[in-house]
């Protein structure tokens, strides 16, 4: 790590001195002395240092969501394809390790329901729901199921900040597949889980929980075990049995591992596993969402 920079001078010299790390007087002048940046400012600056970086040929990590609006994160992806660069967003769930362990049992699902629900903090309140909770899920959501979307729905209410702090979502694929998003900043309880149905099988993600459960149905060939879980699927269609699993979960530092993940796209030359791509793709349904629930409620970012 080269150095730092952070506007705020009382936190920039107790930074440097707890870790023994450079602090820099300007974001210029630590990107002239770079190969690579990681932007974790408040999303307002976002836009303005990423294509600052960019266009000095610096490749950029750029904390969730890409930007502010659609316009900046259409922004970013045009200059970083200019200079050719890696930008990657931190979508920081993607690497999540129930998620992870969930990922090869994938196969085309076709109705996902995600609860995404949070105790009432003050922070994060001068967005929508959508931008400060649901984005996390519209990438998961995004990345899982390969097909465009043809329809979206929503409602939301504000109920303690000016913006809606629950919202509900629904969203079709061409392909057939509906996923069903409730997100909340003002719960009794935090959660964060994912259930993804697909044929003769249920996924489980916990991300908050990091646990991931699979129930998956098989024909039965011969007898069946006289202890094995079964169901009939009545009028000669035969009998299945219901088997459960536990993926196994890694031990794993989700920010550590996607901040790996990025240098190692720089040294490969690889594309970064959330891509610029990614992020304006979740940026821009997320925005989607809040377009219709200003139709259905009449509320304004």
């Amino acid at each position: 790590m080269i150095g730092f920079f952070d506007n705020n001078e009382e936190n920039s010299k107790n930074v440097s001195n707890e870790f023994n790390v450079n602090s820099y007087d300007s974001a210029d002048a630590l990107i002239e002395d770079v190969e690579a940046v990681v932007i974790v400012t408040p999303t307002l600056y976002h836009y303005d240092y990423a294509v600052k970086a960019i266009k000095k040929s610096r490749h950029v990590f750029i904390e969730k969501p890409i930007a502010t609006t659609i316009q900046e994160a259409k922004g970013v992806l045009l200059v970083s394809r200019e200079a050719d660069v890696k930008v990657q967003i931190g979508h920081v769930e993607r690497f999540n390790p129930a998620f992870i362990a969930a990922q090869p049992y994938f196969d085309q699902p076709m109705f996902i329901e995600t609860h995404r629900l949070a105790q009432f903090n003050p922070r994060g309140t001068d967005v929508s729901v959508v931008l400060d909770l649901m984005i996390h899920d519209l990438d998961i959501i995004l990345s899982v199921v390969k097909s465009n979307i043809k329809k979206i729905s929503a409602s939301g209410v504000a109920v303690v900040s000016e913006t809606p702090d629950i919202t509900n979502a629904r969203i079709e694929f061409d392909n057939g597949c509906v996923a069903n998003l409730t997100a909340s900043r003002i719960s009794m309880k935090n959660m964060r889980k994912s259930r993804f149905f697909q044929r003769d099988a249920y996924i489980s993600v916990d991300f908050l929980d990091k646990k991931a459960e699979l129930i998956r149905l098989k024909n039965i060939v011969g007898e069946p075990d006289p202890l094995a879980v079964t169901i009939d699927l009545g009028e000669g269609k035969g009998v299945k049995q219901i088997y459960f699993e536990n993926p196994k979960i890694e031990p794993i530092n989700a920010i550590k591992m996607e901040l790996e993940t990025f240098v190692t796209s720089i040294h490969n030359n690889t594309n970064p596993l959330v891509s610029v791509e990614d992020g304006y793709k979740a940026l821009d349904v997320a925005y989607k969402i809040i377009d219709k629930i200003k139709l259905t409620s009449g509320h304004t970012e």
